[in-house]
C-alpha cells in the first residue's frame, strides 16, 4: 500500500486533473454565457466584468504564488487553491445578482492562479531526466484536451438540464474534492529548505500591477478605444470620461512604470541579499531565456483558432453548441495522441526537436482551418486540421515547458514555473487582443464593402443608407457574430424588407464573418512562425546536466 501511495505516476494523474479542472472551467464558461446572462439580467458592462475579472486577476497573480508556494509547500498550496476555487465555483453557481457572480469569479481567479504554478512546479519538482520529459508530455497534452473537451461539456450542460449552467459550476465540487483527496494521498510535499525570510511583498504588488494593467490594456483595447475613448469605462460607480484619452494608454503606461519599478527593487534586493519575488539572473539560464521568448510568440498564436472557430461554426455554420464543442474534440483527440506519441519518442529525439515538430504541426493546422473557413465551404476540412493542430498542440506547449524548465534549479521551480506560466498569460492576451482586432475589424470592413456591393431592389437600396450599413456591421461584430442567426428575421419584421433582400443581407453578413475568422486565423499562423523561426535557439539538450536540489 505504502509503494502505491508514493507512486509518481498516480499522483501526476491528479496533478494533471488539479490543472483541467481550472482550464475545463474557464471554457464552459464562454458555451454557457448566453444563459448567465438571460438568468441574471446582465448589463454591457457587466457582461464584460464577469468574463474579464476571472482572466484579470488569474494572470496578475501567477508570479506572486509560484514564490510563496516554494515556502510554504507546493502541494499545501495547490489544495488551497483547488479548495478556493471550487468554493468559488459553488458561489457562483447559487448566485443570483451580477455583483456577486462578478465577486465570485475574482475569487476563482484567486484559486485558479495558485493552481496553474504550483502543477507545473510539482511535476518540475518530483521527476528528473528522461521521466521529466515525459511527465510534462501528460501535463501539456492535458492541457490541450481540456481546452477543446470544455465547450462540448458546457453545451450539453446548458442543453440538457434546466439552469444547467448552475450545474457547470456545481459540478466542480465533487471533482475537486476527488483531486484534493488524490493529491494529499499521491503527490509529496516539495519546497525550498532555508527560505526563513519574508516575502518580498513590494515586489509582489508591483508584480500584480504591472500584470493586471498589462492585461488589462491588452484585452480590453478594442472595446474602450487603444487611444481615444470609444467606449466608457466604468467600475462600480467610477465612471470614465466619456470622451478624451483612453483607459487603455493610460492602463499600459501605468504597466511599463510599474515594470521598471519592479526590475530596480528585485535587483536592489538582490544585491542585498534578501529574498526576492522573482530572481530576474534566471534569464541567464539560455534554456529559461531562450524557451520563455518561444512561449510568449508562440502563445500569442496558439489559441487563436479556438478563439474564432466556436464563433464561426455556431453563427454562421448554425451549429449548435454541443455540436460545434463536438467538433472541437478533434483537437482534443490530437493532443491526446500526441501524448502517447511524446512518451515513445522520448530520449530518442530532443525536447527542443519535439517542440519545432509541435510548433510546425500547429502552423499547418491554421493554415489548412484558414483555408477550410468559408461560407460555402462547410466545416468539414476543419476536423483534420484540427487533429494536426492538436498533435502540435500536444508536442509543443509540453516540450516546451520542459525547456524552459530544464536547467531551472529546484530551489527556484516555483519561480521559474509562475514566471514561464506568467509569459505564456501575457503572450496568448495580446494574442486574443490581435487576433480579436483582426477578426472583428475585418468583418465590419467587408461586411460594409459586401454591402456595398449587393444588388438590391430600388426601394431597398434607399434604405440601407451608409449609417445603416454601417450599424448592421456594428451590430454583427458587438454580438461576436450572434446577430446573424436572426438577422433574416429581424430585417423581414421589423424592418419589413422583402425575404429576397433579407436573406441576401444575411448572406453578406456570413460571408464577411467568415473572411473575418479566415484573417484571424492567418494572423495566428504569423505567430506561429514566428514562433517556430524562435524555437531555432532552443538547446538541443534532452535532460538537465545534473539533477537540482
Amino acid at each position: 500500500m505504502a509503494s502505491i501511495l508514493k507512486n509518481r505516476w498516480i499522483g501526476l494523474v491528479f496533478i494533471s486533473m488539479g490543472i483541467s479542472l481550472v482550464i475545463i472551467d474557464g471554457t464552459i464558461v464562454n458555451t454557457i454565457f448566453p444563459d448567465i446572462i438571460k438568468a441574471l439580467k446582465l448589463t454591457s458592462d457587466q457582461i464584460q466584468w464577469v468574463q474579464e475579472s476571472y482572466v484579470l486577476v488569474f494572470a496578475s497573480l501567477l508570479l506572486v504564488w509560484g514564490s510563496i508556494a516554494d515556502r510554504i509547500g507546493r502541494r499545501t498550496l495547490l489544495v488551497v487553491g483547488i479548495l478556493i476555487f471550487i468554493g468559488a465555483s459553488v458561489w457562483a453557481g447559487l448566485t443570483t445578482s451580477a455583483d456577486s457572480m462578478i465577486l465570485a469569479r475574482v475569487v476563482q481567479g484567486i484559486g485558479g492562479s495558485m493552481v496553474l504554478p504550483t502543477t507545473l512546479s510539482l511535476v518540475n519538482a518530483n521527476f528528473q531526466g528522461k521521466e521529466r520529459g515525459i511527465a510534462f508530455a501528460v501535463w501539456g497534452s492535458t492541457i490541450g484536451g481540456m481546452v477543446a473537451i470544455g465547450p462540448v461539456l458546457g453545451g450539453w450542460l446548458a442543453t440538457a438540464f434546466t439552469d444547467g449552467w448552475r450545474l457547470a459550476f456545481n459540478i466542480n465540487l465533487p471533482l475537486g474534492l476527488i483531486i484534493v483527496i488524490g493529491v494529499l494521498l499521491f503527490v509529496t510535499e516539495s519546497k525550498v529548505a532555508g527560505l526563513h525570510d519574508g516575502i518580498d511583498v513590494v515586489g509582489a504588488l508591483l508584480s500584480v500591477v504591472m500584470f493586471l494593467t498589462l492585461v488589462f490594456g491588452l484585452v480590453e483595447g478594442r472595446i474602450y478605444g487603444w487611444w481615444n475613448v470609444n467606449h466608457q469605462f466604468s467600475i462600480g460607480s467610477f465612471k470614465w470620461a466619456e470622451s478624451g484619452i483612453s483607459p487603455i494608454p493610460v492602463a499600459l503606461l501605468i504597466s511599463v512604470l510599474a515594470t521598471v519599478a519592479f526590475v530596480a527593487w528585485e535587483r536592489s534586493r538582490s544585491a542585498k541579499q534578501k529574498s526576492v519575488l522573482f530572481d530576474l539572473d534566471l534569464f541567464r539560464i539560455s534554456s529559461f531565456r531562450n524557451g520563455s521568448i518561444a512561449a510568449l510568440i508562440i502563445s500569442m498564436g496558439e489559441f487563436g483558432v479556438i478563439f474564432a472557430l466556436p464563433l464561426w461554426l455556431q453563427n454562421v455554420q448554425g451549429l449548435s453548441p454541443v455540436s460545434s464543442g463536438m467538433v472541437l474534440l478533434w483537437l482534443a483527440g490530437g493532443a491526446f495522441i500526441a501524448s502517447g506519441a511524446a512518451g515513445a519518442l522520448s530520449g530518442k529525439i530532443s525536447p527542443a526537436t519535439a517542440v519545432r515538430l509541435g510548433v510546425f504541426l500547429e502552423l499547418l493546422g491554421v493554415i489548412i482551418t484558414a483555408i477550410a473557413i468559408g461560407n460555402d465551404s462547410g466545416w468539414g476540412w476543419v476536423c483534420p486540421a484540427l487533429i494536426i493542430y492538436g498533435i502540435g498542440v500536444g508536442f509543443a506547449t509540453a516540450q516546451l515547458t520542459g525547456v524552459i524548465m530544464i536547467d531551472v534549479p529546484q530551489n527556484k521551480a516555483g519561480q521559474g514555473s509562475g514566471s514561464q506560466s506568467t509569459v505564456r498569460q501575457i503572450g496568448s492576451a495580446l494574442g486574443i487582443a490581435v487576433i480579436g482586432t483582426t477578426l472583428f475589424q475585418a468583418t465590419q470592413t467587408i461586411m460594409v464593402d459586401k454591402l456595398n456591393h449587393l444588388n438590391l431592389p430600388s426601394v431597398a437600396a434607399k434604405f440601407f443608407t451608409s449609417d445603416v450599413k454601417d450599424s448592421l456591421a456594428t451590430a454583427v461584430v458587438d454580438s461576436a457574430g450572434g446577430a446573424i442567426p436572426k438577422l433574416n428575421q429581424t430585417l423581414e419584421t421589423q424592418y419589413h424588407l422583402p425575404a429576397s433582400v433579407a436573406q441576401q443581407v444575411t448572406d453578406a453578413a456570413g460571408a464577411a464573418f467568415s473572411d473575418g475568422a479566415r484573417w484571424a486565423a492567418f494572423s495566428a499562423a504569423l505567430f506561429l512562425l514566428l514562433g517556430l523561426v524562435s524555437t531555432l535557439r532552443l538547446s538541443g539538450k534532452t535532460h538537465a546536466e545534473g539533477d537540482h536540489h
